[in-house]
């Protein structure tokens, strides 16, 4: 990475990597907006420390800021474990680049390799969303005509049938009625996302979840308890306040039902969270600011052999289940250029709806 004029270290923010800039006893000079993210501290208080004290096992990155101010080498890249007290490991992967210019001695890139495997899964979500998208497209509409003949032939085959035999045949006819109907409903849920117009409006989150939560507790009002953690300081957005309640309703009616034996018990809970975060990067595009919602139950836990398809049309984890609802959330999501994450282990599943803001 080449370093701007020492007037333009703005240059910098925009990245989303972390890069410091340290002088030549290995004090931060200078931290972008990732870094303070990645290090979950303000540069203000990173300034206070050299930067091998930031970390538990700092020795190691002592000996290689050393290395870059003797010249040892142009440029060092090398994957790290850091150790942080009373908070997660990072995994990164570190580039040391000797500057040599006054106070600014080593510049150092940081890349989590946790994230960029994050990325490289988003990725291919939206790559297998749009191909999930068109074969569905496509099979509804095979499937849609055909349907219809098979219905109007029953109907008339039903209204050629001898008295006599009416009572007992009519049983037959009905079946392929019902059936048809019942996929023709199917189908149209399939094509639902791809009729409806995307209607855009300003759009309070909160009153969102509030119309789900009370759509929820309708359906589910004893046994479940609903704990709301919201930022009220979120503002309003531009969005499709129609297709994002019934994004969240899919999953939090998804998660009611899993809990179903903890209603039973009296312990089942949902937790509706919103926050704001910051420096976010969807399908390769880096935003300032997005919609970091949460739906979180204490169910069982998404079976782990599912746990990678979850989004997939008609794969579903329970019996008599369609299949189909967080395929439709996802797709109303992607429509508003977000994504939805899922962590699951037995007694919490967190679904985790990220949106870009202006």
């Amino acid at each position: 990475m080449i370093l701007p004029p020492l007037h333009g270290l703005d240059g910098l923010d925009l990245l989303a990597s972390a890069v410091l800039v340290l002088d030549d006893e290995s004090r931060i000079v200078y931290a972008n907006p990732a870094a303070e993210h990645l290090l979950e501290s303000s540069f203000k208080a990173l300034s206070q420390h050299k930067f091998s004290e930031l970390f538990q096992n700092g020795e190691q990155m002592a000996v290689l800021f050393r290395q870059a101010i003797e010249n040892q080498f142009a440029d060092l890249r090398q994957d790290l474990t850091l150790e942080r007290a009373g908070r997660e490991v990072l995994h990164v992967h570190c580039i040391v680049s000797g500057l040599h210019r006054p106070g600014m001695a080593i510049m150092i890139e940081l890349r989590e390799t946790v994230q960029q495997l994050k990325l490289d899964r988003e990725e291919r979500l939206l790559d297998q969303s749009q191909a999930n998208k068109e074969l569905i497209r496509n099979l509804a509409h095979e499937i849609k005509n055909p349907l219809g003949g098979i219905r109007g032939a029953a109907q008339l085959l039903e209204l050629e049938l001898p008295e006599r035999h009416l009572k007992e045949l009519r049983e037959y006819t009905q079946v392929i009625v019902k059936e048809a109907d019942r996929l023709q409903t199917l189908v149209d849920r399939l094509l639902a996302p791809h009729r409806r117009p995307h209607i855009v409006g300003d759009v309070n989150i909160h009153e969102v979840f509030e119309r789900v939560r009370s759509l929820i507790m309708a359906e589910f009002s004893s046994g479940l308890t609903i704990e709301r953690d919201y930022d009220l300081s979120i503002p309003e957005f531009r969005g499709d306040k129609e297709q994002l309640i019934q994004a969240v309703l899919n999953i939090a009616h998804n998660a009611a039902q899993a809990l179903a034996p903890r209603i039973a018990a009296g312990d089942a809970q949902l937790i509706f969270r919103t926050r704001i975060a910051r420096q976010v990067t969807l399908a390769k595009v880096r935003y300032r600011l997005a919609l970091d919602l949460h739906i979180i139950d204490n169910g069982p836990g998404i079976p782990t052999e599912i746990q990678d398809r979850i989004f997939y049309p008609l794969v579903s984890g329970r019996d008599g289940g369609s299949g189909l609802g967080l395929t439709l959330a996802q797709t109303f999501v992607q429509q508003h250029m977000g994504v939805i994450e899922c962590e699951s282990r037995p007694g919490c599943t967190d679904f985790r709806i990220l949106i870009p803001l202006p």
